[in-house]
């Protein structure tokens, strides 16, 4: 069976991958609602935040020798008893809604932070679907699924299909009774040409904590 994932356990040094957790733990609550919406890039300078140290550390490894311009970076932040993402395939957002061409990265990488129950991400060929909960598709049997675990990375084709599954890892279809763990991971892009409007992390006064 064609796998759609490659895993990568240790990814990151673990001082780093420490300094990390520790930098994100002071951000507390910083846009957490608007954890998707808050996204930056990376133009492979000299880094100025613990995100940029990481993606430093990854390029070798992940875009080789593939051109890339940079990565786009963002927090994904939420609890697995309230999914808030769809199934989805990630593209040049601004780009898209004022056009409706759909341009999507070079390579995506998912670096989990941590454990939680359920929470797995799900990645597929087959395209998201309006009629089902969490335009989750509809055939699933050809999905490759990813628990959640500390330093773990799952790189994939940048234009496939994705989704995140509910704590009891369903398909999310409203908010589950009781409360679970935060479910954190470090989105990471990889991008032929810079998505539209996407600020860099250093133009903005967002997310200070991770720097320094």
């Amino acid at each position: 069976m064609e796998t759609l994932v490659q895993l990568t356990e240790g990814a990151v040094p673990p001082p780093l991958f420490r300094r990390l957790l520790r930098r994100l733990s002071l951000l507390g609550t910083e846009r957490l609602k608007n954890t998707y919406q808050t996204t930056f890039w990376y133009d492979f300078g000299p880094p100025q935040n613990v995100v940029e140290d990481i993606i430093t550390t990854l390029r070798p490894t992940l875009a080789g020798k593939r051109r890339i311009a940079g990565v786009e970076w963002w927090l994904s932040r939420m609890y697995p008893t309230d999914v808030r993402v769809d199934f989805h395939q990630d593209r040049d957002e601004k780009l898209a809604l004022r056009t409706g061409k759909l341009v999507h990265p070079r390579i995506g990488s998912v670096l989990f932070l941590n454990r939680v129950r359920g929470g797995a991400l799900v990645v597929t060929r087959e395209l998201p679907d309006e009629d089902n909960p969490s335009l989750a598709p509809s055939r699933m049997d050809t999905a490759d699924l990813v628990t959640p675990r500390p330093n773990r990375l799952v790189v994939f084709e940048g234009s496939l299909t994705h989704g995140v599954l509910d704590a009891r890892n369903q398909i999310p279809d409203g908010k589950l009774p009781g409360r679970s763990r935060l479910r954190r991971t470090l989105i990471m892009n990889w991008w032929s040409h810079r998505p539209t409007d996407v600020p860099r992390w250093s133009e903005t006064r967002l997310y200070r904590a991770l720097g320094g």
